[in-house]
Parts: C-alpha cells; sequence; structure tokens
C-alpha cells in the first residue's frame, strides 16, 4: 500500500520547492527527482499543495472506502468540523449527499474533540489547573515529536486524538463491527488510520469526497436538503470550533476564557518548532496545529476561499448552533474516565511504535570536508540563498552526508561550475568571441575578441583586461553592433561572411539564452580569401593571354578559344568573395548553411 503522501517521480522537475516547503526536509533527491521518505514524513501535505507539476500526491483511499460500504451492515462517516468552512451554506445538502452515498448515519468528529477537552479538564482541575501537555489533535504534531523531537514524548498528551477518541466512542455506543469512515481536510489522518485500523477504517479527503460524488453522478446542488441525515448521537456544542486555532482551548471549560496563562495555542510548523526541545514541567498546555490558521486551512481545503472568510464560516455556523436552544452533545463522564485510564490502550487495534534511528550526527570535520565539495571554501561562499530548498548551506552539507540531497542540488556551485566551463571555452577556443546581453552590453569575451575589435596594445591584453571590459557598451568595440539587434530573434542560426577593416571574417551568431544573451564567433578567414583571390588574378592573367592568343589564331582555334574564355570566366566567379570596390559589411554566408 502507498503511503499517505508519495512521488509520481516521472512527474517530477528539479524545483525544489516540496524541499523548500517541507517543514522537516523529509525529501531525499535521487537522480533529480525528489521522493518523500515515509520514515521521515510528518504527512503534513505542504509538499502537496506546493508541487507545481502535481508529482507529490496524496494516496487515494476511495476505492477502499466503497469495499466498506458494500461489506459493512453499518458505516458511520466521522465528518470533520471543518465541514462548515468547507461547504458553508451547502451544509444541510452535504448530510444529504452522505446518504446519497450509502452512509448508515453520520456523526461529527466534534464529538471525539469534546470528549477529549473534558478529559484534559478533569486532568487539570486535579493538577491545580495546569496540565503541561502537548494536544495530539494533530497527528502532524504528533509526528514530528515522535520523529524528530523524540525526548519531548513525554509531554504528548496521554489521550488519543479527537478523531481516535470519537471512533472508539461510537464503537462503544454502536459495536465494533460498524465501519467508520472519515471525512476531512487532513492528509496526516491516513497514518491514523493506518497505525490504528478502525479508529477510524478509512480517512478520506475532501477532494476524494468530491471525487466520489462525481462518481455517482450527481452533486451537492441536485440533493435535497430534506434527505439530510441526522448527526448521532447528537450535535456537537462549542466543540464544533475546534479546527479554527485556539478551539481546544476554547472548548476547554477551565481555560475558555481570553485572559488565560494555563495554555497557548499556535499554529503552523514554523511557529511550533520553536517550542520543542525547550519543554519543561512547569509549560502551558500547548494547543499545537500543524496548518496556520487551524485545520480549515488544511492541504486539500479549497484554496479559492481565504482563510478568514473561513474561519468566519466556522464562527457563524457554532454560534448559530449554541444559540437554537437544541439539545447537543454532552461528554459521558464513564467514558471520559475511560480515555483518562486507558490513553491510547482504548484503541484495540492500534501498532506499537518504534522512535526511527535516522537520525545521525556528523563530525565538524565530515561537515567541512562536505561543504568542500559543495564548493563552499570560504565563508563568502556560504550564501544561505535557500535555493537547494535548505535554510542554510551547513543544513545542506548534513543532508548531502545523509544521502538526502545531491550536490547538483546546489544553485551557486553549478552556477560557478557553468561559468568556469564557460571562462575555460572562451580562454582556450582559437576564434574571438563576445556574448552581449540584451542591452548590447558585452557580458564576456575572450582576448582573441579584444585582438581583432579592441585596438588595444598587445602587451595590455590579459585576463585581468577581461574583467574590465565586461559590462562595455558593444557599440564602442564594433561600429556594426546594431547587426547582434536584427540576430537576437532570428528563428535560426545565421552564418555571414565579413570584410572588416584588412580582414576577411566569418561571423556565427549563436543564442546562448534565447531573448537574453546572443553571442558570436568570429573566425579570421583571410588567408584562404587572399589565397582565393590571387587564384582569381591568375585566372584572369590566363583570359587575358588567352584573348590574344584568339586574336592571332581565331581562324584556327575560334570555337576552342570561346569554350576555354567561358570556363575561366566560371572559375573567377566560383573563387569570388565580394563585389570590386564593395566597402565592409555582412555577405551572408548561404554555402556554409547549407
Amino acid at each position: 500500500m502507498l503511503y499517505p503522501v508519495y512521488t509520481e517521480t516521472t512527474n517530477c522537475r528539479d524545483c525544489y520547492k516540496c524541499v523548500r516547503s517541507c517543514p522537516v526536509k523529509a525529501i531525499q533527491i535521487k537522480d533529480g527527482s525528489a521522493v518523500i521518505i515515509k520514515e521521515r514524513c510528518i504527512f503534513c501535505g505542504r509538499c502537496v499543495a506546493v508541487c507545481p507539476n502535481s508529482a507529490k500526491k496524496i494516496r487515494s483511499d476511495l476505492s477502499r472506502a466503497k469495499v466498506i460500504m458494500g461489506t459493512r451492515d453499518k458505516v458511520i462517516c466521522s465528518l470533520a468540523p471543518s465541514f462548515a468552512s468547507e461547504f458553508a451554506g451547502k451544509e444541510d445538502r452535504l448530510l444529504a449527499a452522505l446518504k446519497k452515498l450509502g452512509f448508515s448515519a453520520v456523526s461529527e468528529t466534534a464529538v471525539g474533540a469534546a470528549i477529549v477537552s473534558a478529559a484534559i479538564d478533569r486532568y487539570a482541575s486535579e493538577h491545580d489547573g495546569r496540565c503541561p501537555w502537548i494536544s495530539t489533535a494533530c497527528p502532524s504534531v504528533v509526528e514530528i515529536v515522535r520523529k524528530y523531537y523524540p525526548e519531548d514524548i513525554p509531554y504528548l498528551a496521554k489521550v488519543p486524538s479527537p478523531l481516535q477518541t470519537h471512533c472508539a466512542y461510537l464503537r462503544s455506543l454502536y459495536g465494533d463491527d460498524i465501519g467508520i469512515i472519515f471525512i476531512g481536510p487532513c492528509a496526516a489522518k491516513k497514518n491514523e488510520a493506518d497505525i490504528a485500523p478502525g479508529y477510524p477504517d478509512i480517512a478520506l479527503t475532501w477532494d476524494e469526497l468530491r471525487a466520489w460524488i462525481e462518481d455517482e453522478h450527481f452533486s451537492l446542488d441536485s440533493v435535497d436538503e430534506k434527505d439530510a441525515l441526522s448527526f448521532v448521537p447528537a450535535k456537537a456544542g462549542v466543540s464544533a470550533y475546534y479546527p479554527v486555532e485556539n478551539g481546544q482551548i476554547v472548548t476547554s471549560k477551565l481555560w475558555g476564557n481570553a485572559f488565560n496563562k494555563d495554555a497557548v495555542p499556535l499554529s503552523g510548523m514554523g511557529e511550533i518548532q520553536a517550542v520543542f526541545s525547550k519543554l519543561d514541567p512547569d509549560m502551558p498546555f500547548l494547543e499545537l496545529l500543524s496548518c496556520e490558521g487551524g485545520c480549515i486551512n488544511g492541504p486539500v481545503g479549497d484554496k479559492t476561499v481565504s482563510l478568514a472568510e473561513r474561519k468566519s464560516a466556522v464562527v457563524k455556523y457554532t454560534q448559530a448552533r449554541l444559540a437554537s436552544g437544541e439539545k447537543l452533545f454532552e461528554p459521558d463522564e464513564d467514558f471520559v474516565s475511560l480515555v483518562l485510564d486507558k490513553g491510547y490502550d482504548l484503541l484495540k487495534t492500534a501498532k506499537k511504535e518504534v522512535s526511527p534511528s535516522f537520525r545521525k550526527e556528523f563530525s565538524e570535520e565530515e561537515i567541512a570536508r562536505a561543504m568542500l565539495e559543495l564548493g563552499k571554501t570560504s565563508k563568502e561562499d556560504e550564501l544561505n540563498c535557500g535555493g537547494c530548498g535548505y535554510n542554510t548551506c551547513r543544513d545542506m552539507a548534513v543532508a548531502y552526508l545523509s544521502g538526502m540531497a545531491e550536490a547538483e542540488m546546489c544553485v551557486t556551485k553549478m552556477r560557478k561550475e557553468a561559468q568556469s566551463k564557460v571562462d575555460v571555452l572562451l580562454r582556450t577556443i582559437p576564434n574571438a568571441i563576445v556574448i552581449v546581453n540584451k542591452d548590447l552590453n558585452i557580458d564576456s569575451c575572450n582576448l582573441n575578441f579584444l585582438r581583432i575589435f579592441g585596438d588595444m596594445d598587445e602587451a595590455l591584453l590579459d585576463e585581468n583586461m577581461l574583467t574590465l571590459v565586461n559590462g562595455l557598451p558593444l557599440e564602442r568595440f564594433v561600429p556594426f553592433y546594431q547587426k547582434f539587434s536584427d540576430e537576437f530573434y532570428a528563428q535560426k542560426m545565421n552564418q555571414y561572411r565579413l570584410h572588416y577593416k584588412d580582414k576577411f571574417l566569418r561571423v556565427t551568431f549563436f543564442l546562448v539564452e534565447s531573448g537574453r544573451l546572443l553571442g558570436a564567433m568570429f573566425e579570421d578567414i583571410t588567408n584562404p580569401t587572399v589565397r582565393r583571390e590571387t587564384v582569381v588574378k591568375k585566372a584572369e592573367d590566363v583570359i587575358q593571354k588567352s584573348l590574344e592568343t584568339v586574336q592571332q589564331i581565331a581562324s584556327l582555334l575560334g570555337e576552342n578559344a570561346a569554350e576555354t574564355e567561358i570556363m575561366l570566366n566560371s572559375l573567377i566567379d566560383a573563387f569570388s568573395v565580394h563585389d570590386e570596390g564593395a566597402g565592409d559589411g555582412f555577405t551572408l554566408d548561404e554555402d556554409q548553411m547549407q
């Protein structure tokens, strides 16, 4: 079975956006493709959201869900409370659509959240209002603690997540043989289903729900609100606010006030990672959510709706429910005690999780050697540009040593190598080369170019002169600089013959970067051209002598002499390179382009 988040390598294109967005750098670059490493992944789904080629995927469990629908007598949907933001204004139609898909009942995951909050309240009330725990509501937070900060595992709440608690509660009410399918905005919930089968059986995303509805050939707009399923065992109360940052704390009867020092909410990986490895028994309760703003901003939510609109939708929906006067869910005190007493043992099928051992420490010597291999020979070379996806060059070096990164990921290294190759080529090639930008300023050239067009003393021509020339306008060196403008947008590489001063040159234009850089190579063909003109002169002399002979013995060799004249005139035409008296300029070298 595929991991909850995975890579389709055929679509991966060396952009490293996923590496930049991954908070734990759980992505290995292998042969240019970015592959997610399951043992390191926290399943937050950020890579899926940012991938420009859809190479990062969230595993589809829709087919498995359909199998459960066909094999279980009773299947209940555990519906994430963020449905109020994802389907704002169509909540009842959603419940009707779930009925049409075959669900026996719908229960809000917020019911489990209410039980978790009640359990934490009870623990805190028994410990002077304090509970130095990290919330387990977010499975990505649980994963990052378990995999990257094992020293903080003792601070994880001793109660299961709201989803897991909800599934356990539903099974206590309706039996262990029911099917439970969670639907929400979270990819990490799939991992919860994997490590504790049945709590829930399957976890689907909003996208999978929409695909399911489409497979059944109907839409939310086509269903009747009157067919909406009722929530079992009851509608959730204030815990429906759980998917918003601070929602869990607001649900608490002990901490649900504006000024509270015993509980702190944080969302977004950048914020929550800063608190790890610094925890102590005197810390407040930490409500940590990996998605900025909370679960309403999950990786598969409708991104056409702003976070502000989603939060407002949840607030309005929850307030309307609280003001309705109808009876809302109240946690069963006996089950709350069971949750506190048994904790994760409540999940009968939970797999024992082993802390990973992938973290390896490297010596300073090893890191320094890796830095050298990445072209970082001094502190000035450590640009920390982030082009590779890592925050610092040192982080990149550690990833390189770990086999998670390739040297080619370093943009500055590759640029330096490319420039070095260009420099070597320009220095060693016997022809004159110049490369200009779209403003016709010299980007680079070689000494042979300066020898022909620089009008400089040979003693001044050295590598330092090339540095001074770079950036100067091309018109300072060549009078025909406007020809470069014409060639910038040519559809093909053109080659010309040029008579410049006392030289004959073959000029080849080539695009280095289309629309940005244009190169020209000048090949000195003066000697071959002079040799050809010598042949032409000799041919003309032969013609002249032949004509004199023709005049003397016209009666005897008239026809033969005429043929000789035609042949020699053809020879002149074949060897001529320019019209007599023509000035400097370009002549398209058609023979060379064939």
